[in-house]
């Protein structure tokens, strides 16, 4: 262990993209602390690197987090993408998201403020756009939906704030569509790779919404980590940019690249854009950043370690129209195209 290594701070660093940043920084010759309260993340994605002196992992909560915490002592760069996601969840407890993902980021911060980090890069989201014009440039107006984006969102403004104020370094990541290998395999019914993919490890009919023309901007993880770090690198301070791969695929595309199967069409739902895209142009520019795997290559990926969204619940139209009642209910009349 050499306590000359830099150090990086990643929070939910045992998760989705978390653990895949976690793995380009060791990579790069950082010591890396993470903390992560394993109720999304996994300590299995973090397994290469068990045995390596230079992964520390703490877990426990953002929420407890200490000015002063020792896990940040010395630390360069704090990595947040620590947090709880999915829409209807925060429909049903708006608290609980804004406790964590605004007062647990506020926690974060004040932590690297007393640490006097180089840089803290937030995880941001999308959805603080709503249903936007796309593609979808930075300077868009901001128009939350549910509480999950408006906490994401406060999240974000309470670093920029943190920057304003204290002169904290802050940049902020907007995330489209990210997907690949270690996504979440349990909790609400959401992300559709992980819906698709338990039901074709069943046998089951994939679950489209609507007639399945509807496109997203996804990113493979391994590019959005990349991303991450170089904004963490960059000498750049009090910037945020959208990421995706800039070219969106429809959902009936996904379904062709994982195989034949049967599909059933359910209703589309209040509040969700027909299409999501990002224009990356801002961050190509500034931080020499480009997407690196194509979507049939990362489809490809997935379906080679499919075997991980075994233990992912099973969702049908039956329990989908059960999981989303409250989204129908308070979403009814909010997602309107304005003229």
């Amino acid at each position: 262990m050499s306590q000359a290594k830099p150090i990086a701070v990643v929070t939910g660093g045992a998760g989705f993209i978390g653990s895949h940043a976690v793995d380009l920084l060791i990579g790069r010759g950082f010591r890396v602390h993470v903390i992560d309260n394993l109720y999304g993340g996994r300590e299995k994605n973090l397994e290469a690197h068990k045995t390596n002196p230079d992964l520390v992992l703490e877990v426990r909560d953002i929420r407890g987090v200490k000015p002063e915490d020792a896990l940040f002592k010395d630390a360069a760069y704090v990595i947040h993408f620590a947090g709880i996601g999915d829409i209807v969840p925060s429909i049903e407890a708006p608290a609980e998201y804004m406790d964590v993902n605004v007062q647990g980021t506020v926690r974060v911060l004040e932590a690297a403020r007393a640490a006097g980090v180089q840089k803290f890069v937030y995880a941001a989201s999308s959805s603080c756009y709503g249903l936007a014009a796309v593609p979808t440039r930075e300077d868009h107006p901001i128009d939350a939906k549910y509480p999950y984006a408006l906490s994401k969102w406060m999240g974000e403004q309470s670093a920029f704030h943190w920057h304003k104020v204290y002169g904290l370094p802050v940049n902020a990541i907007r995330i489209f569509n990210a997907y690949g290998t270690r996504s979440r395999t349990s909790g609400a019914y959401g992300a559709v790779f992980g819906v698709f993919l338990k039901q074709k490890l069943a046998g089951k009919p994939f679950t489209v919404v609507g007639d399945g023309t509807q496109t997203r901007d996804f990113l493979y993880v391994t590019d959005v980590a990349a991303a991450f770090v170089a904004a963490a690198e960059s000498d750049i301070v009090g910037r945020y940019w959208n990421l995706g791969a800039g070219r969106p695929q429809s959902v009936n595309r996904l379904v062709e690249l994982l195989g034949d199967g049967q599909v059933i069409h359910i209703p589309k739902r209040p509040g969700e854009p027909d299409c999501t895209w990002a224009d990356i142009s801002r961050i190509t520019a500034e931080l020499g950043w480009t997407p690196k795997v194509g979507f049939e290559e990362g489809v490809s990926r997935i379906l080679s370690e499919i075997d991980y969204w075994r233990e992912a619940p099973l969702w049908d139209a039956a329990s989908i129209e059960t999981a989303t009642r409250s989204w129908h209910r308070y979403m009814a009349g909010n997602g309107q195209e304005k003229a």
